[in-house]
């Protein structure tokens, strides 16, 4: 478990600075091209990063949350929420890119991998898998604690706060596209385009009830799939990690949006995504243990502790 845990340290900080060294190549080298001429190497750096930096961090960020995932809810629990989000959302990508519905009218250009079917590539099922993980289990773990403790209680309204938590995750998650989509599809190197340009900073509104709607699908059938096969789990008792992964995406769309002028969606993302996943994180760690501990594998909760 140590070394598992070593792995997931260094994939996670992997995760962090690949995006950083992406948003520099973005929006620092590609506007002024002749500041390679002074970095050592810098054009066949540059190429490298362009060619596989997204695919890179979106790796990262993958096997970190796997890792997290393995470690506190067990090997069952995250291939089954794995399969849902991965499969879900490749199906409403595919769709996307063919029909126009559920998200409107858009195709993926190059810079994110190799395409699935000509159409969606492989990195961005992973990036929906990675980030709803972490958007639930901030959700769940919140939810979790402002509710009573009493077994009465739990009983009473348990399934409230199920219901409550994959909701409020796939707020979380189409939040992180209030601001990231604006910028991705509009910069000097976009990653996507939309065939007819919407009303909201050139995205059509029916966007975001398509994340919205794919978020609630792909974590209720991740959910189903827990009981199906008889995982029955409590929320991790930190959730440190999975509020660093979210923190680290968002800043990524945040300074994007912030370098194309659009201040509007971060201020929508902030109010429905950034500040209620903080508050959550806050409210789990209440009388729990420090935040800091979820790297110490000795206090990991048991596997598969009972989910009231």
């Amino acid at each position: 478990m140590t070394r598992l845990l070593t792995i997931e340290r260094y994939c996670l900080y992997g995760h962090l600075v690949a995006m950083a060294f992406g948003l520099a190549g973005l929006l620092w080298v590609v506007p002024h091209p002749g500041i390679l001429e002074y970095l050592p190497a810098g054009q066949t750096m540059f190429r490298w990063s362009m060619a596989g930096g997204g695919v890179g961090y979106i790796l990262l960020g993958t096997v970190a949350m796997a890792l997290y995932g393995y470690r506190t809810l067990g090997l069952k629990a995250v291939l089954a929420f794995a399969a849902a989000a991965i499969g879900v959302s490749l199906s409403s990508e595919l769709l996307g890119t063919s029909t126009g519905f559920p998200f409107g009218h858009y195709s993926y250009l190059n810079g994110l991998g190799y395409k699935i079917g000509g159409l969606v590539p492989f990195t961005i099922p992973l990036s929906w898998f990675y980030l709803g993980l972490s958007s639930y289990l901030l959700a769940r773990s919140g939810l979790k604690a402002t509710g009573s403790q009493s077994a009465q209680a739990e009983s009473s309204y348990g399934w409230l706060r199920s219901l409550g938590a994959i909701f409020l995750g796939s707020v979380l998650l189409t939040s992180w596209d209030f601001v990231l989509d604006p910028a991705m599809s509009q910069t000097a190197l976009p990653f996507w385009y939309w065939h007819e340009p919407g009303a909201f900073f050139g995205m059509p509104y029916q966007n975001f009830a398509g994340w919205l709607g794919t978020g609630v699908v792909f974590i209720s059938v991740g959910l189903s799939l827990w009981r199906v096969l008889g995982v029955r789990l409590e929320p991790p008792k930190s959730v440190t990690i999975p509020l660093i992964v979210y923190i680290g995406n968002f800043t990524f769309a945040m300074v994007m949006s912030l370098a194309a002028g659009f201040y509007v969606p971060i201020a929508m993302g902030m109010i429905t995504g950034l500040i209620p996943a903080i508050l959550c994180w806050r409210t789990a760690n209440q009388g729990d243990i420090d935040g800091d501990a979820a790297l110490d594998p000795s206090i990991t909760p048991p596997a598969n502790a009972a989910l009231k």
